[in-house]
């Protein structure tokens, strides 16, 4: 591969990867606004606990696709099959708030640490992947509090979950306005 094509490729590659991580900060943010307005005890709120891992499996399901092929990115082949399997968990832990959470918060853990994997992956292609790396990293302490709070008597909601959805959409958008200022150095 001659250099124009390896810098088209890469232009290509860094732009979906934009795109992504705003299209996951949008999504997330939607997330929250619903969350924080459904009704906490009806069937939206129960459909937005299921939603969110489920979103989470697509959208590494397509970036892995994206970005070399789903079998060559192995941390989002897992995130994947492990979200997958939470969402199925979730709904089958419905309406039992508690396990909900737990699950959900074994969830925030395995899927935090891969994102951590993927952000680290990706800092030595692309760089700016510092708000990656911080998000898997806080996803899988969230998670242990998650588990933590599914122990209390106080009923867990999706607003309970609505803090931890709000950083993620943060740190898509960081990471996103992260990779197009890099592009923007590097083009000067």
């Amino acid at each position: 591969m001659n250099q124009a094509s390896t810098t088209a490729a890469f232009s290509a590659n860094e732009s979906w990867l934009k795109t992504y991580y705003f299209t996951r900060a949008a999504v997330a943010a939607a997330w929250v606004f619903l969350a924080l307005n459904a009704d906490q005890s009806g069937p939206l709120a129960a459909m937005l606990f299921v939603f969110y891992p489920l979103w989470d499996a697509v959208a590494n399901l397509v970036d892995g696709a994206r970005s070399g092929g789903i079998s060559r990115n192995h941390t989002q082949q897992f995130n994947v099959i492990v979200s997958l399997a939470v969402a199925v968990g979730v709904y089958l832990a419905l309406p039992d708030m508690h396990r909900v959470l737990s699950v959900f918060g074994v969830w925030a853990i395995l899927s935090g640490v891969l994102q951590l994997g993927t952000g680290l992956r990706r800092r030595k292609q692309y760089g700016a992947q510092w708000a990656m790396i911080l998000s898997g990293a806080q996803s899988a302490l969230a998670g242990g509090v998650f588990i933590f709070q599914a122990q209390a008597a106080a009923t867990p909601t999706v607003a309970t979950v609505a803090g931890y959805a709000g950083f993620g959409a943060f740190y898509f958008l960081v990471s996103a306005l992260s990779l197009s200022i890099s592009g923007l150095r590097r083009d000067k």
